[in-house]
Order: C-alpha cells, then sequence, then structure tokens
C-alpha cells in the first residue's frame, strides 16, 4: 500500500464519520438525502437539471406539450449552466470533477471505481476545454466550481493571479513525472497541478528526398540550395507563426523571457538578444535566397509535402494524421542545431488542478494521487488524448514510434512561459516574422522593434 493509501483511508473513515453524524443530526431537515439513497444512485450522476424537471413533468403551473417538455429537457441537459453563464456544479456528488469531452470517459471509469470501493459520489462534468478556465473563474468563488478540473500549464498566471488554483502536493510520487511536465506546471517555485499529457513539436523530413535529417541549421541551407534546381523547398515555415519558429531562436541561443530560480522573469525580454538576432538573420539569408517564401500557411505547408515538393518543416503530433491518410513517407526527429545546441521547441503541457475553493481539498488530492496517478489509468488518458504521456510509466508502454520521438524532443523542450506578460508576446514577435519573410524589414530591425513593443506593452500594463 501506498503512503497516500493509508491517510486515504483515515481521510475516507472521517468523512463517513461526518456523514453519518449529519444524517443522525438531520434526518428531518429537509432536502437532505440518506446515505442508503446516495449508495443507490447510478454510476453516472445526473445533471442538475433533471430533478427540476421532473418535478415540473409531475406538477406543472401550466400543462407544457410534449414537444415543449422534450426542448427544455435537451436544452438543459446540454447547457448545465447557470442564468449567469456558470455551469452549474451537481449538488448529489462529494466531489466534482470538470473535464472536456476527450477525458471526462476516462476519468468516469475512475470515478465509479472510487465510489464503488469508498461509497463516495464522483461527478464528472463535461465542459468545453476552451470553457473550463474562464467558468472556474465564475464558478468556484460561487461555491459552484468544481473540486477538480483539467487544464493547460499556461494557464497557471491567470489562474494564480485570481487566486482559483490550490497548490498541488505529490510528495513520494513525483519522480514518476517527465520532469519538464513538472517544471511547467510549477510557478513562482509552487507546484500548482498533477501533469499527464505533453505536448510539442519535432522535425519533420521526407526519407524519399532526404536520407539523413539535416543535423545543424546549416545543413537546412546547404539542402534547401541542393533541392532548388529540381523545384523542390527545402524547409519552410508558416508566415507569422512565432511557435514553429521558436526552436530556431533557441538554437542559435535566444530566448523569449530569461530564467531565474523562481521561472521567467517579465523584465528580461529576449527577442533581441544576440541568438535571437542570428536566427532570424538565418532566416533572412533563405527568405533572400527564394528558399521561404511569405503567404505560407498549414495548409500549403501540408500539400507541398503531400506532393513531394518539401523535403522538411517544423510541425506537431496534429499533422501525424494528415501526412498518415496521405500516405507521405516521413521521419520525426531532433530540430537541428545552430550556435548554441539543437533548437528546443516550446512544452506545453496538460494536467488537473485543484480549486481551492473545494470543500475537501484532501479527498481531491487523494482522488488525483491514489486513482488517478496509475499506470493503467495515465495510458487511457493518452489513448483517448493522443498526446505522450507525462507520467512515465505509461510513457515506457507507448509504442507508436512518433509519439515517442516527440516524447524524445519534448524532454529537452522549453515550457511555455505561462506568465501574463506572455499575452504581450505573440503579436509582436509573429509581426517581427512575418516583415522579415515579406523582406520589409531587416532582420535585426525587425526583432529590435518587437522586443521593444513587448518591453513597452508589459510597462503599460503594470502602470
Amino acid at each position: 500500500m501506498k503512503p497516500q493509501k493509508t491517510w486515504l483511508a483515515i481521510l475516507l473513515l472521517l468523512f463517513a464519520s461526518f456523514a453519518l453524524m449529519a444524517c443522525a443530526g438531520g434526518a428531518d431537515n429537509a432536502g437532505e438525502t440518506p446515505a442508503e439513497e446516495i449508495e443507490e444512485e447510478p454510476a453516472t450522476a445526473p445533471t442538475v437539471e433533471e430533478e427540476p424537471v421532473e418535478e415540473m413533468t409531475e406538477e406543472p403551473v401550466e400543462e407544457p406539450t410534449e414537444e415543449m417538455t422534450e426542448e427544455a429537457t435537451e436544452e438543459e441537459e446540454a447547457t448545465e449552466e447557470a442564468d449567469d453563464g456558470a455551469v452549474v456544479r451537481d449538488p448529489e456528488a462529494d466531489l466534482v470533477i470538470w473535464a472536456d469531452e476527450t477525458r471526462a470517459p476516462v476519468l468516469q471509469g475512475v470515478a465509479d471505481m472510487f465510489e464503488e470501493e469508498f461509497g463516495v459520489v464522483v461527478a464528472v462534468q463535461q465542459v468545453d476545454f476552451g470553457e473550463i478556465r474562464n467558468q472556474v473563474g465564475i464558478a468556484g468563488p460561487a461555491g459552484e466550481g468544481p473540486d477538480i478540473f483539467v487544464g493547460a500549464h499556461d494557464w497557471l498566471g491567470e489562474l494564480v493571479a485570481n487566486g482559483t488554483v490550490a497548490e498541488m502536493d505529490l510528495t513520494g510520487i513525483e519522480d514518476q513525472f517527465e520532469p519538464s511536465a513538472l517544471e511547467a506546471f510549477t510557478y513562482n517555485g509552487i507546484l500548482y497541478g498533477m501533469p499527464y499529457a505533453t505536448e510539442n513539436i519535432a522535425f519533420f523530413c521526407n526519407p524519399d528526398i532526404v536520407e539523413t535529417m539535416p543535423a545543424t541549421w546549416d545543413d537546412v541551407l546547404a539542402l534547401s540550395e541542393e533541392l532548388a534546381p529540381q523545384g523542390i523547398t527545402g524547409w519552410t515555415i508558416e508566415t507569422n507563426d512565432p511557435y514553429h519558429w521558436f526552436p530556431q531562436i533557441t538554437a542559435f541561443g535566444g530566448y523569449v523571457f530569461g530564467v531565474t530560480e523562481e521561472g521567467y522573469d517579465a523584465t528580461d525580454v529576449g527577442l533581441d538578444s544576440e541568438g535571437a538576432i542570428a536566427a532570424a538573420e538565418w532566416l533572412g539569408q533563405m527568405v533572400e535566397a527564394g528558399f521561404v517564401q511569405p503567404g505560407m500557411d498549414r495548409n500549403t505547408r501540408l500539400a507541398l509535402y503531400n506532393n513531394g515538393d518539401l523535403a522538411c518543416f517544423n510541425g506537431g503530433p496534429w499533422d501525424l494524421p494528415d501526412l498518415r491518410d496521405a500516405g507521405t513517407p516521413y521521419m520525426v526527429g531532433p530540430f537541428p542545431a545552430g550556435t548554441a545546441g539543437p533548437g528546443e521547441p516550446f512544452l506545453g503541457v496538460q494536467g488537473f488542478m485543484i480549486s481551492p475553493f473545494s470543500e475537501d481539498p484532501l479527498l481531491a488530492q487523494a482522488f488525483l494521487t491514489d486513482f488517478v496517478a496509475t499506470e493503467d489509468v495515465m495510458f487511457q488518458l493518452y489513448e483517448a488524448g493522443g498526446r505522450p504521456p507525462a507520467f512515465l510509466p505509461a510513457l515506457e508502454r507507448v509504442e507508436d514510434e512518433d509519439l515517442q520521438a516527440f516524447a524524445e524532443v519534448g524532454a529537452n523542450a522549453r515550457p511555455m512561459p505561462a506568465i501574463p506578460e506572455m499575452s504581450a508576446v505573440w503579436s509582436a514577435w509573429g509581426n517581427a516574422q512575418e516583415l522579415i519573410i515579406g523582406g520589409e524589414l531587416e532582420p535585426a530591425e525587425a526583432m529590435m522593434e518587437a522586443a521593444q513593443q513587448i518591453r513597452d506593452a508589459i510597462s503599460a500594463a503594470n502602470e
């Protein structure tokens, strides 16, 4: 038995004792549900709207038509939202989890097991991933939010600033997680999430065109010169896409924000550093030689590659289905090196977080560390989401060689800054890249202007 199991058992015994005391002391109170009725509830917890709909159907104030009743029920069950737009917490549950449609089915299985073993009612409520962050901020302070929610590490800046995420304790099991994933969920030296999946880009090349992947960015330039007479582009990148450009920036020693022991330092903007300017000048060389064209987007890039007109590109696991469906040969590997070493992409991490408004944070913690942080559950989450697991025992079971390659690249990736100041970066940086590719500004000038715009935006936001 893991150490956590012992205190989980104690916690649940206390939980059960309090529940029995409540039932004994308040049996006459209206609205309370006896413990035996809770145990008979179905595995899939009902939505908040089910009980009011049944009451209205039995004793309607105004007799609705069958069509009106069905439409109202469908609308209420689909949204599960209050009048102010916040998702409504299941009142019958002792523990509530918010997850998107990809993760919810896996977590429902874990919730059923938890309830069967300990008699604790766990409701998994499905919420669109893009809505979870905002809804936590609305519903949490009102006491209607979840105890646990799924989210991305780059939400932390906002969540911590708003006081809508609690500290996470992975003592005793932290060595089972990818270190870079734990780093991503660490903000100002404090861990705020339990990671389950990582995401990053890697370097793609067509083995029918390139026998071995270029080792350096100078090799990429040489490959482009070699293939140009054949009408083949050696390498290209989407216009105004700094996310995919970042590995080249790091290869030459550039950075977005400096790093201290406490994390990213927003006072140290590095897009006009010597390394970032060197990467921009390399890109400028490719543009001047005609190897990188303006107006490139993902669809055009995929079409070029699948037609055999493009040798290499920076891409993510989201590109795999298109390449596999097209039957185009590919190999996935690390990024070429520059003067500072191999390129390092951004790392994105998804994980579980606990609400500071949870009435039983210890129970939420126990659910995650003892029931979710297992090889089987983490592997199921990988199968559902198609991203490399951040939980090492599950990662070892992954047989997809492409995702293994992405995970290897991701082991050296840099967590995307989760600080609020990152919002000031994307537009200025992307515009600089577009100006370079369009030949409208010299590379050094474009990067210096972008860095200054970012500093000005951060300064204005802090006034």
